[in-house]
């Protein structure tokens, strides 16, 4: 049995006795601390963490069923071990009652007392144990409050996870890449009565064909090339559970017809088998594609495409809920504050704009991502335009009205940039001054209506650079008949 380590107090006005335990113990490694008197004790488990205290009960100041008393009173956890020399029924009985984890009489053999030590040890462990796996129980049975989303389309959803979670009912997914159909998968699961046993995801587009039938069945030593062991298939690792196969519209034709029958006859053979194995797992499939359109095609099996279908839950993309993006930013900036350790405390209306404005063509899977790039790339604690590395952006982005002048010009030069990254670039400052000056020289002719006398007072220049300017820019200004120059 491995040696479990903790924190000891031993409290008892022997010093003899003290000295034994501190040197037993300390000798197995556990951190000791001693004290000859109930007071000190009391203080020292008020103060401290303990894993264990070993208490005489005849002591200076408190006693060590008064202490006891105290401690239990103060809701202290450290578990307590009475140790005296009066071997009385009416002391072990006392002691017991008033919360006393086991009781030792003096005098004691040192290797019982190295045993009890391990064993509280023990149940410490195991108790921390139980609290960790409910932590992780409770977590998982609330994982549906993590999709973020107030929006008629996305309460619509809820509700259907409502609905269909109690039961068994196969469920078919389907939305863009990156618009969270697997956290829809997993709360159906978190809230049915499997909740408790496993949910097991299966990307299909990213197994190798020829290994996705094993990955699904499973398969016998010596199948194939390689099979060196019997292993089981997803369907068997998610008994009792949920099986999400996400993708499923990559799922071979050849392979969707075995799939079939698993989900039909609720029964499979590992690969190289002959046993029938019973299957006992909820089936959630999820698509990016339309699978409607690859039955005509010939791509995907109609009879598996119902019987997929049972419940259908459309995702719309992010672009279609723009409502949720506010919610959504400020949740992961939370995520991402938490789990980085940055200390992103607000985001300005420009970058907001931006952001509410954005296509997301990655859905809410790139919006997560760029928060954690800006997050962790962001000078200050403020997310600003210039922190947002989009790979585009509308019109309706660059145009916005919280958009500063600088900004609109840094987005479309970053935007430039990108484009560019591959291309070795000279004389780059003429070449983008030359595209700034044409649309102000060009927007001021349009504003003075061509005259040219009125632009060049607007912009500030020499009526003679103006011309140069519209002479090497190849400018064509416009001027209504019968104005003046």
């Amino acid at each position: 049995m491995t040696t479990l380590i903790g924190r000891i107090l031993v409290a008892d006005d022997e010093e003899s006795i003290r000295w034994v335990l501190q040197t037993t113990l300390a000798g197995d490694g556990h951190s000791v601390e001693q004290v000859d008197n109930g007071d000190a004790a009391l203080q020292k488990l008020s103060q401290n963490h303990f894993d264990l205290a070993l208490v005489d009960i005849k002591m200076p100041g408190l006693d060590g069923l008064e202490l006891l008393s105290k401690v239990r009173d103060a809701g202290l956890p450290t578990p307590i071990v009475i140790i005296t020399a009066q071997n009385t029924m009416a002391n072990a009985i006392e002691a017991m009652k008033r919360g006393a984890y086991d009781y030792l009489t003096k005098p004691f053999d040192i290797e019982e007392v190295r045993l009890l030590v391990q064993r509280v040890l023990e149940m410490r462990r195991q108790a921390s144990e139980l609290t960790r796996l409910e932590e992780q129980t409770r977590r998982r049975f609330e994982l549906g409050v993590e999709i973020i989303g107030t929006t008629p389309a996305m309460q619509e959803i809820f509700k259907t996870i409502g609905r269909v979670a109690p039961t068994d009912a196969t469920v078919l997914i389907q939305g863009e890449s990156g618009t969270g159909k697997e956290l829809i998968a997993r709360a159906i699961h978190s809230h049915s009565p499997r909740w408790s046993a496993p949910f097991v995801a299966l990307n299909c587009s990213a197994v190798p064909r020829d290994l996705l039938e094993s990955e699904l069945f499973g398969h016998e030593r010596g199948a194939f090339t390689g099979a060196t062991e019997q292993r089981a298939g997803m369907f068997e690792v998610a008994h009792g559970g949920t099986l999400f196969l996400d993708e499923v519209g990559d799922m071979p034709l050849e392979l969707q017809a075995k799939l079939l029958r698993v989900v039909q006859e609720r029964e499979l053979t590992r690969v190289g088998g002959r046993e029938v194995l019973k299957v006992d797992c909820r089936l959630i499939a999820a698509t990016n594609q339309d699978l409607e359109r690859a039955v005509k095609q010939g791509r995907f099996r109609e009879d598996l495409y119902f019987r997929l279908r049972v419940v259908p839950i459309t995702v719309p993309p992010l672009r279609q809920r723009r409502g949720d993006i506010p919610d959504l930013v400020n949740y992961f900036i939370t995520k991402i504050n938490r789990e980085m350790s940055t200390n992103i405390t607000g985001i300005s209306p420009e970058a907001r704009a931006i952001l509410n404005a954005h296509e997301w063509p990655g859905n809410v899977r790139e919006l997560e991502n760029t928060l954690v790039r800006a997050a962790v790339l962001a000078p200050g604690p403020t997310l600003m335009p210039r922190d947002l590395a989009l790979a585009t952006h509308e019109a309706a982005t660059i145009t916005h009205d919280d958009l500063s002048l600088e900004d609109v010009v840094r987005l479309k030069l970053k935007e430039y940039f990108r484009q560019t990254r591959d291309v070795e670039l000279t004389n780059l400052y003429p070449l983008i001054m030359e595209r700034i000056e044409r649309p102000l020289i060009e927007l001021t002719l349009e504003r003075t209506q061509g005259n040219q006398l009125k632009a060049a007072a607007l912009l500030g220049i020499n009526r003679n650079t103006l011309h140069k300017k519209i002479t090497q820019l190849k400018i064509t200004p416009t001027r209504r008949s019968g104005d003046a120059e």
